[in-house]
Order: structure tokens, then C-alpha cells, then sequence
């Protein structure tokens, strides 16, 4: 078998010449630099500890090319398109922020690659063929899980702040959507920058109409401004958010802000926690124990393990793929394209996941679960 490149340096728009040709070839961009760099860096980790899980597909090696977009949807795209067209990728996976994955996604659609996004992209490009699906749980499902336990915890009323992106609209709408169903009332609508370093005036108007608890529409490091801030202001009710949160950058900002908040998240997060019989537990542990020796720390966020979980999607429908074409070629990536689309009960560490053409998520509420923060680590709280 061939020697291969297990992976290239991550560079910022500069892509290292590979040592040796590879069979298969992977394009994953992410966010190194810039305000969403607080996750793209976990998203970074978990595909080289993936690579490292399986370097090879049915005796194929494979060739792993990472590139940095800075946390910018114009980079993401000129990322996307030099994958492609010079180095002839047959897969794209990422990024870190959904505006960014957006414009990757119209690029792997206009392109014809198959592409796996690790960020929520809400609904597809409209282009006559599906080349895209998205790993992470969608925001509708995300806010729903956690819908429910506000409804449990007896909150009503709830007040909303949250990105003014993609993600913000995200996180908003599900808000809605369990609003239509009755469970919660969205009481404000306050959104922020990326790159604010204050929420101060949107807070003081989420506390003005008196909610019973908070949730959180952010992600990250800057995830936590809404919670300091209404932590400087006396707020008593409960807080809740999404897996967006978990991130150890989130946890050492928020500090003793953000303890308590309960967000929903993939099972991975507290693996040691969950039932022996939890489909998640042992492929969530053989995750840590690889990024554990990949990296020499151990992962302690959910985006690792969302790009852990695109390469077990990758690998199984290569597996397939494979049998009717050669890497390389337009051939294969239509048939990884519609392997992809055919997943059926895939056990990863996030979710099991089907796929069908025409849908964009994979995912059901087994792919979830309620987790607290408290005391600086998340507990598991069924």
C-alpha cells in the first residue's frame, strides 16, 4: 500500500503540495482564526482524531486537506472552490459558523461534490440535485428538546437573545415553532453581534418584560455576554440554551454566570454518564480515547465529536461507494453522493443517523439529551 499524507498543516488559504497521492481525498475547511474560531478549533481536533480512528476505506487510503476560512463566508467559499477545482477533492466537510457552511454548501451544489456540513445550515441550496446534508441536531430539535424541559421546569414566559446571523435565526425559530405548539410564549427578540463586547442594552429590554427564565441563542466564547450581563443585573430565573454552549471557552467566560443553565446536547457529552445500554456510549468513549492520544488533552466540547461523527458518515458510505467507482472521479462522487442519501441507522456518537434525498438533517430525538452546568462541568440530567 502506498505511504499517504495523514494530514496537512492547517494554514490560512494555503495548502500544503500532499507528499504522496492519495486515493481518496478530503476538504475540510473551518474556522482557525477569527470569532468563530472558539469552536472551529474543536471542529479541527475531532477530524484529525477521526482521521486517526480510520485512515482507510476497504484498502483505499485517504488524503486529508484542512483549511482555515477565518471565520468568513467569502474565504469559506474560495476554500471550497480551490478544494475542488484544484485539488479535486472528493468530499468537502465543514465549517464552524452557518454562515460560512451556507456558502460552502452553495459551492459544493453548484460544483457537484458531495459535501457534509458539521454547522446547522437550516434548509438546502435550491438547486436541482442534493449534494449536502448537515451532522449537527437541527435548531428546531435542539430548542424543542429543550422546550420541553422549560414546560417541565414550569417556565412560560421567555424571553430570547441570540446572534443577529444565521445561527441567531436559527435558535429563534424553533423558539417559535414550540411557541405554536403551546408549550412555551417567546416574550423579546434582542440579538447581538459576533463581535459585540456588550449586551447591556439588549438585556435591560429582556428583563423589562419580566420572563420566567432566558434562553440563550448564542455560541462559543461569545455565548456568554448575555449571561454575564444579566448576572450583573440581579436575574434570578432559570437559563437555557442549546449545545452551541458547549465549549470550555463558554464555561471559563460565563464562569459563575452561566452555572445552571440547562442546554440540550448530543449524548457524547457525558458518555461516562449515559446507561450501558445507550446506543452512544461505547463509540462516544472510543472517541474520547483516540483524542485523547491524537492530542494528548482531552475533548471536553461537542464539535470535535461533530466532525467525528461526518467521517463515520463518510466512511460508511465510501464503503459503499467504492464498489461501483474509482475515487477521483465524477462517477464517485455521485455514487458517495447517494450513499450518503441511503444511511440508514448509523451509530455515531451524537446520533444515529438516516438519511434521504430531499432532507438536509438525519437526526431524531434519540440524538439528544438535557444536560446542566454546574460547578464548571456538565451533568447529565435525564
Amino acid at each position: 500500500m502506498r505511504k499517504t499524507l495523514s494530514f496537512l498543516a492547517l494554514a490560512a488559504g494555503v495548502l500544503a503540495a500532499p507528499a504522496a497521492q492519495a486515493d481518496i481525498t478530503i476538504g475540510f475547511v473551518t474556522s482557525l482564526s477569527g470569532n468563530g474560531s472558539s469552536i472551529g478549533i474543536p471542529y479541527g481536533r475531532g477530524i484529525n482524531a477521526a482521521y486517526e480512528y480510520k485512515k482507510t476505506i476497504n484498502g483505499e487510503t485517504i488524503r486529508l486537506i484542512q483549511l482555515d476560512d477565518g471565520s468568513d463566508p467569502s474565504a469559506a467559499t474560495r476554500n471550497a472552490r480551490k478544494l475542488v477545482e484544484e485539488e479535486k477533492v472528493d468530499l468537502l466537510i465543514g465549517t464552524a459558523t452557518a454562515p460560512s457552511t451556507i456558502a460552502m454548501a452553495a459551492v459544493a451544489s453548484e460544483l457537484k461534490v458531495p459535501m457534509i456540513a458539521v454547522s446547522p445550515i437550516g434548509k438546502l441550496p435550491e438547486t436541482p440535485e442534493q449534494w449536502v446534508i448537515s451532522v449537527p441536531q437541527p435548531a428546531s430539535l435542539l430548542v424543542k428538546i429543550i422546550a420541553d424541559r422549560m414546560k417541565r421546569d414550569g417556565m412560560k414566559n421567555i424571553g430570547y437573545i441570540g446572534f443577529s446571523d444565521a445561527w441567531g435565526d436559527l435558535v429563534y425559530n424553533g423558539a417559535k415553532a414550540a411557541e405554536a405548539a403551546g408549550d412555551i410564549k417567546i416574550q423579546t427578540n434582542e440579538r447581538y453581534a459576533r463581535t459585540d463586547t456588550s449586551v447591556t442594552a439588549q438585556i435591560l429590554k429582556v428583563m423589562a418584560a419580566r420572563p420566567d427564565a432566558v434562553l440563550d441563542g448564542g455560541s462559543g466564547t461569545q455565548g456568554a455576554l448575555p449571561l454575564l450581563s444579566l448576572a450583573e443585573r440581579g436575574f434570578k430565573g432559570n437559563t437555557y440554551g442549546t449545545v452551541a454552549l458547549v465549549n470550555p471557552d463558554f464555561v471559563n467566560v460565563g464562569g459563575k454566570a452561566a452555572d445552571g443553565i440547562q442546554v440540550s446536547a448530543g449524548p457524547v457529552i457525558v458518555a461516562e454518564q449515559l446507561p450501558d445500554e445507550h446506543f452512544a456510549k461505547k463509540i462516544a468513549l472510543d472517541f474520547r480515547a483516540v483524542y485523547q492520544k491524537t492530542h494528548n488533552i482531552p475533548t471536553t466540547d461537542g464539535f470535535s465529536a461533530y466532525s467525528f461523527d461526518a467521517w463515520l458518515i463518510f466512511a460508511n458510505a465510501a464503503e459503499r461507494a467504492l464498489k461501483t467507482a474509482k475515487p477521483g472521479t465524477a462517477e464517485f462522487r455521485t455514487a458517495l453522493r447517494d450513499a450518503i442519501l441511503s444511511t440508514k441507522e448509523l451509530p455515531g456518537v451524537h446520533a444515529i443517523y438516516n438519511f434521504k434525498p430531499g432532507a438536509v438533517t438525519g437526526v431524531d430525538e434519540r440524538a439528544l439529551v438535557v444536560v446542566r452546568l454546574t460547578g464548571g462541568a456538565w451533568k447529565y440530567t435525564p
